[in-house]
């Protein structure tokens, strides 16, 4: 007899605990200088954004924010996180911290404003979709939490909202986890998704995590399990009578169609029915149809069809030109990994300090490339409203507003590019007050809810903009005085 101990299983709640050393080993090399040059409690202002659309798109979803912060809400260090650092050693085998950076650490305590854009809120590249300010030292610690947690949902966000975009008023689901970059990739993957339209998952952890409808019937085991695919659907209805989607694929797709409508019809004399087949290989526009087809004429005219196998956005659109006859799709890896993008590529960048109460100075980060100059200032999204349409996007240094009169936005990446907007134009500021000195201020709303704004804000931009080959360029950059500001600022530091 086994008489081996198994440990009770532990609670999954992903961020409900210290996880302060999920962060790169430079920033706290950088808080240990900072700290011995003591520069910890100055005021800094950093920006988290992203330069470029993911898949070469047109749009960007914001998301994540509620899951940092969770992160955020529990950052500490905790007694075995200094216990780990103060057993790391130098290239001469010494401590590599001081004792009293451990102790500083200990009593540490989140103390930063955050200010962020909504989850679910459509936003552009250069936006800052996090501002932090507070001690530098805390600013810099935090840093590569809040760009692993936004970077990653973003990316799905956007990828499922393309796929339900492809897939117009046809349902979809996210079929990702099993292929996810990990557990938690299947955990945020499946978040992101929802944020980003699908209407369920197969992930019942994040069903119940997050409260997202969960779904799933069968593989292709059950089937091969029996000695006939017949009995195998039989089984299932017995067991499950009103979820009966089959799989129809494990031997031969059309015969299975035919068995699916056979069982649906003892379904029916049960007082049940036939929900569907799912097609998971060979030419799906084609099975499609032909499966139609066979539903109809058996008598099962509500019978969905659902399809599965790698399919994507650009596939889905291409099936749906070829006249498939699908009503369900069903999305996995290529949503759950962003597959033909692998990063969304969000940077932090510090852009303003100052001692004590003093006078902000604004910093920039020069580069040999024009579009990774960072923006000083201290800022700010303007969106300007039409009466259907967004009609742009304007960041702006809070600390001196926009200047009376019309706004003009002007595209960093080519400044013969502006957008006049004229004054009095309606508009939203979309960063919020998330923290203040370290307390929780704002409410994150309902997923559900979070859902609901991604899609009634994608269907305020103009349709070219979700288009997936040469987007619209929707007017996104900067107001122009802060652009002036900026150009000067990079010359003097240039000394031009």
């Amino acid at each position: 007899m086994d008489t081996r101990t198994v440990p009770a299983p532990t609670a999954v709640v992903p961020y409900g605990q210290s996880l302060s050393l999920l962060t790169d080993f430079y920033q706290l090399t950088m808080a240990y200088g900072y700290w011995k040059e003591g520069m910890d409690q100055r005021q800094a202002v950093f920006h988290m954004y992203f330069r470029k659309h993911p898949f070469e798109g047109g749009f960007t979803l914001a998301c994540g924010l509620a899951t940092a912060i969770e992160w955020l809400t529990h950052f500490h260090f905790a007694a075995d996180d200094l216990d780990y650092l103060a057993g790391l050693t130098d290239a001469q085998g010494a401590p590599f911290f001081e004792r009293g950076f451990l102790d500083y650490l200990r009593d540490m305590r989140f103390s930063c404003d955050v200010d962020a854009i909504p989850e679910g809120t459509v936003v552009f590249p250069n936006e800052p979709l996090v501002r932090v300010t507070g001690p530098l030292i805390q600013c810099q610690l935090i840093e590569t939490a809040l760009l692993a947690i936004l970077n990653f949902q973003s990316l799905v966000a956007t990828k499922a909202a393309r796929v339900v975009s492809a897939a117009g008023s046809d349902s979809v689901l996210e079929f990702g986890l099993r292929r996810a970059q990990g557990i938690d990739g299947g955990l945020s993957a499946s978040r992101a998704a929802y944020v980003g339209g699908v209407d369920a998952t197969s992930n019942v952890l994040a069903g119940k995590l997050y409260g997202i409808p969960v779904k799933g019937t069968h593989a292709h085991s059950w089937v091969m399990s029996f000695d006939t695919e017949m009995e195998a659907f039989e089984a299932y209805a017995r067991a499950l009578p009103h979820n009966c989607t089959f799989l129809v694929d494990t031997y031969n797709t059309l015969e299975g169609v035919r068995h699916a409508c056979q069982v649906g019809r003892q379904l029916r004399a049960a007082g049940h029915d036939l929900a569907g087949v799912r097609l998971d290989s060979g030419d799906l526009a084609y099975l499609s149809i032909e499966a139609r087809k066979i539903l109809d004429a058996e008598g099962f005219p509500q019978a969905k069809i659902v399809a599965s196998n790698d399919l994507n956005e650009k596939l889905i659109a291409s099936l749906k030109q070829q006249g498939a006859v699908i009503d369900v799709w069903g999305v996995g890896t290529q949503l759950a990994t962003a597959y033909d993008q692998p990063a969304l590529g969000g940077v932090y960048k510090l852009a303003a300090l100052r001692d004590g109460g003093g006078d902000w100075k604004y910093k920039v980060k020069l580069s040999e490339n024009p579009a990774k100059i960072s923006t000083p200032g201290i800022l700010q999204v303007r969106r300007f409203h039409g009466p259907t349409e967004e009609i742009a996007d304007a960041i702006y240094n809070i600390e001196t507003g926009l200047p009376a009169g019309d706004t003009v936005v002007v595209d960093p990446a080519e400044i013969t590019h502006q957008k006049r907007i004229p004054v009095g134009t309606p508009y939203t500021d979309l960063l919020v007050p998330i923290f203040r000195a370290g307390a929780l201020v704002y409410q994150a709303p309902a997923l559900a809810q979070t859902r609901e704004l991604a899609k009634s804000g994608l269907a305020r931009f103009y349709p070219g903009v979700r288009r997936f080959d040469n987007p619209h360029a929707y007017p996104a950059g900067i107001e122009k005085s802060l652009f002036d500001f900026k150009l000067d600022l990079v010359l003097k530091a240039k000394g031009l």
